[in-house]
């Protein structure tokens, strides 16, 4: 029996990844619990011996060798030790061996439940550990529930080898994407929080690091270094401005982004179910930017205003409802690139 304990326990540490260490505490918690349960008597002269080697586990109680017992859980007469010990002596400690068969049943119920407990303790650590490398990451899922009544969806996500429960919320979803059972889909991870009900994986479809997550798998500019994301305004499902610029004056950041015939930037469209992506130039002259911000719109002037925070821009009279965008959108989102309020007028009322 104990060279199969022995062996489920590696076979543990090698499946799971739980340390044989971290184990072994657990094993001793389990027994002194289960023995003070019979024994609550017996406190800190208990103790477990676990030998690797020999695949021995025995429990031992550390007993004074007295000539007149006085509290039989710590003490033990010289004849009753000679029986144990033949070199036992007066004033010596004598370990008595406890037969784990003896255990009552409760006691050692509750001691299977504190090994379940601890593997589950550090099978959560172990997620926990493995998801926290991965906040601000994209990693692929599969749809394992979609809740009918708010729209929220259960997806199993993995890291390496190991899988967790995570929850898309309905406001984390693309509004115009259909999510079935058994679909595949790419999760940008927001956050790993620990709770008491285990790791929880915080992720969204909507936000803006997942289309930047993106564009660094799709173009080896963009993960190399070569050309650099400044900033990205997303409105999920319908539409993204993204600026880039590249140190190197031989690379065209656009058209690294877009790629041949368009293949890369369409790849990720895909990806996002139809959404719409402009790739602008970053400028750091902000009028310069404001008006590669409003893009595909021509721009005819911008005014920095005093404040600091405002422009004012002019666009030509038949490009007004194109720098406005439909529903406003398109001045929206050059405002929220920029960081800067965008007052649109057309040339004939400037």
């Amino acid at each position: 029996m104990n060279a199969e304990f022995f062996e489920a326990v590696a076979d543990i540490e090698k499946e799971k990844g739980i340390p044989r260490s971290y184990m072994y505490d657990k094993i001793r918690q389990a027994m002194l619990a289960a023995f003070r349960r019979d024994n609550p008597e017996c406190e800190d002269n208990v103790e477990i011996l676990l030998d690797e080697d020999k695949k021995q586990i025995d429990m031992v109680v550390n007993k004074l060798v007295v000539e007149q017992v006085e509290d039989p859980s710590h003490e033990i007469n010289l004849e009753a030790a000679k029986k144990i010990s033949r070199k036992a002596k007066l004033g010596e400690t004598v370990a008595i061996p406890v037969e784990t068969k003896k255990f009552g049943r409760i006691a050692a119920q509750s001691a299977k439940q504190v090994i379940i407990q601890g593997i589950r303790e550090a099978e959560r650590g172990i997620i926990y550990e493995e998801f926290t490398s991965k906040e601000h990451e994209i990693l692929t899922g599969v749809v394992s529930h979609v809740e009918p009544r708010n729209g929220s969806v259960s997806i199993r996500i993995s890291s390496n080898s190991e899988f967790t429960e995570a929850m898309l919320a309905a406001n984390e979803r693309i509004k115009t994407e259909v999510l079935n059972e058994g679909d595949r889909i790419k999760v940008y991870v927001v956050e790993v929080r620990n709770s008491t009900r285990g790791p929880q994986v915080l992720i969204s479809r909507t936000h803006p690091g997942l289309v930047k997550r993106l564009f660094e798998l799709e173009v080896p500019e963009i993960f190399d270094g070569t050309v650099e994301i400044k900033s990205i305004a997303r409105e999920a499902g319908s539409r993204t401005k993204m600026a880039v610029w590249s140190a190197d004056p031989n690379v065209d950041p656009i058209g690294a982004c877009v790629g041949p015939g368009g293949s890369r930037v369409t790849s990720i469209v895909n990806e996002l179910g139809g959404e719409k992506i402009d790739v602008v130039h970053y400028k750091e002259d902000p009028e310069a930017y404001i008006a590669e911000a409003l893009s595909p719109s021509e721009v005819v002037s911008v005014t920095m205003l005093e404040d600091g925070k405002s422009c004012r821009v002019i666009v030509p009279d038949s490009q007004l409802s194109l720098a406005i965008g439909k529903e406003g959108q398109n001045a929206r989102l050059a405002a929220k690139l920029t960081g800067y309020k965008i007052d649109i007028k057309p040339a004939s009322e400037a």
